[in-house]
């Protein structure tokens, strides 16, 4: 697939000199900085050393108070607590840590985690039915309820309370509940808006740790979960995220919890993890649980106190994560099938198919995987419960729920944001809906929306990759959206020695520049360019700098994003 080069405008050379000259670092290293806001040192200082004297006061958050409060009542009455959680990475993640941390202090509690397809996503009414009938008086929904008002009020209704934790965004009208922590609230002035759900709920336990004087290294245990949201949930990795981002890895890879630790060790991996380790190997085994089974289990998994039972739990969910990516390849294989041998499919501006027997569990993976193929706003939908369920996902830079909103009348409801969405109808809708979406998207899309993007951050020369260029380079991770690993761009270089195809598509080569020395490097399925790529035939590279480890050898690599030749 073709992909558009685009550099980043330049930054101002009298601020890019200054900022180099006060870090005593590379101009084009000033430039990343500048690009990501930091301009001085003491901005730089903050960035390069994150600490949790960095992280914000919970109490500036709307609404804290007034949760901590009920909370303390709750405890003083001797009420029953109920957790409750979404079924996804963040929402169990959330859960583990507000009930582990509570559990601690307080044995009247239990969570929650509602059934992807019995009760769908969000407050449901089976779990207020549950709260009712065994007695829970207060209900602390972690990672959803921001638009649940219809249910809030049937709890209030039951006298049953909520404490509300969420991070997307309010509708017009708030729950009413006892307390709302939504940092996206237009009346709350918390210093920063993109924390995760599960960081959301590591905001109430700071809160009563400060109210309580309680210790902050009593929810230090927590952070490696944290981390696990944010790196999950794709927030973003600036502010105080990345103040938990660091710390949580940091936890990952010296003292995880017993939970983690093992779900580690089944996936395979050595001890040291990064934000990207975390979302491909751990997030799909924490996310199949609800997926093919039960979310239940790998809250259970992430509360464990014990080897043994996180044993089991983390084998179980290994067992269903290769059960889900046996569903998601054999309906990954069904649907490239349906586009390849449609040609009004293939000529079409959006991706859309539709099989009543593919998994509900995993239509999400797939969508995403459609979307990197063909590379246009997708939607993949399969029959549930009587009706039709659907997941889209978009391209960069096209809103995909405005798009849903001209469909509207067709559907019975939908949610999400820009590039991700859920979204059900009556099956007689579906056909009317395939053309609707399409004619919505090819009527607003740009052409250059359809053409994926590779952002290019800085040209680069190799001979400016030395070892300190790389320290300072390391120091910008943890990496993730908005601060993504740099891309940088190097024109003219030229294979040393020769190039060969590893795997499937991937070529494996030394590269060089005039004036540097050869560096390894990996281009993932670019093994199309190989017939050209010639000892004497110069080429352009954009790539991203990494480590590589091999035997305990560690070597600088190259991971090239784009091969582009003169001619």
């Amino acid at each position: 697939m073709n992909k558009r080069w685009s550099v980043r405008d330049k930054a101002d050379d009298g601020e890019v000199s200054a900022l180099a000259a006060a870090l005593n670092i590379d101009s084009v290293l000033s430039t990343l900085l500048i690009h990501r806001g930091i301009k001085d040192y003491d901005a730089a200082k903050l960035f390069f050393r994150p600490d949790q004297r960095h992280l914000h006061d919970p109490f500036l958050m709307k609404d804290m108070e007034k949760a901590i409060l009920r909370i303390e009542a709750a405890i003083a009455a001797g009420e029953k607590i109920l957790i409750y959680g979404d079924y996804d990475v963040d929402g169990t993640t959330a859960v583990s840590v507000v009930y582990g941390f509570f559990k601690n202090y307080y044995d009247k509690l239990e969570y929650y985690i509602p059934d992807r397809y019995l009760e769908g996503y969000g407050i449901s009414t089976a779990s207020i039915d549950y709260a009712e009938q065994n007695n829970f008086k207060l209900i602390i929904a972690l990672d959803c309820g921001i638009k649940s008002v219809d249910k809030v009020a049937y709890a209030n209704t039951k006298g049953i309370d909520y404490i509300i934790c969420d991070h997307h965004l309010p509708g017009a009208e708030l729950p009413a509940a006892v307390a709302i922590l939504d940092p996206k609230r237009d009346d709350c002035e918390y210093p920063y808006q993109e924390l995760s759900g599960c960081g959301i709920g590591f905001k109430l336990i700071q809160a009563y740790t400060e109210k309580n004087d309680i210790p902050f290294e009593n929810i230090t245990p927590y952070l490696d979960l944290v981390a696990i949201s944010i790196a999950c949930d794709i927030v973003h990795i600036t502010g105080e995220n990345r103040v938990l981002a660091h710390l949580g890895l940091q936890k990952i890879n010296t003292n995880p919890c017993i939970g983690v630790k093992t779900l580690m060790d089944v996936a395979g991996r050595g001890n040291f993890y990064t934000i990207s380790d975390v979302v491909f190997l751990l997030g799909p085994r924490i996310n199949a649980a609800g997926r093919i089974d039960d979310a239940k289990h790998a809250v259970e998994l992430l509360i464990a106190a014990d080897e043994e039972t996180a044993k089991e739990k983390s084998e179980l969910i290994n067992v269903r994560n290769i059960e889900r990516k046996e569903h998601d390849l054999s309906i990954t294989d069904e649907a490239l099938s349906i586009i390849d041998n449609d040609d009004v499919l293939i000529g079409r501006k959006s991706t859309m198919v539709f099989n009543e027997n593919w998994h509900k569990g995993v239509i999400g993976i797939v969508a995403s995987r459609l979307t990197e193929k063909y590379y246009r706003p997708t939607i993949v939908l399969t029959r549930s419960n009587g009706h039709v369920a659907g997941s889209a996902r978009s391209v960069l830079g096209y809103d995909l729920y405005e798009a849903l909103c001209g469909c509207s009348d067709l559907l019975i409801q939908f949610g999400g944001h820009k590039y991700a969405a859920g979204l059900t109808m009556h099956p007689e809708n579906v056909e009317a809906f395939m053309a609707r979406f399409e004619e919505v998207v090819s009527s607003t899309i740009k052409p250059e929306q359809l053409i994926q993007q590779i952002q290019i951050d800085a040209e680069l020369r190799l001979s400016q990759v030395e070892p300190k260029f790389f320290r300072v380079l390391n120091q910008f991770a943890p990496f993730g959206p908005e601060n993504m690993s740099p891309v940088f761009l190097s024109k003219n270089v030229y294979v040393s020695g020769s190039a060969g195809l590893v795997g499937a598509n991937h070529i494996k080569m030394t590269v060089i520049q005039e004036g540097s020395p050869g560096f390894d490097a990996i281009a993932f399925n670019h093994g199309e360019y190989l017939s050209q790529i010639k000892k004497d035939v110069p080429f352009d590279i954009c790539y991203s700098i990494e480590e590589n480890v091999w035997k305990e050898r560690r070597t600088i690599q190259l991971n090239i994003k784009g091969i582009r030749f003169n001619d």
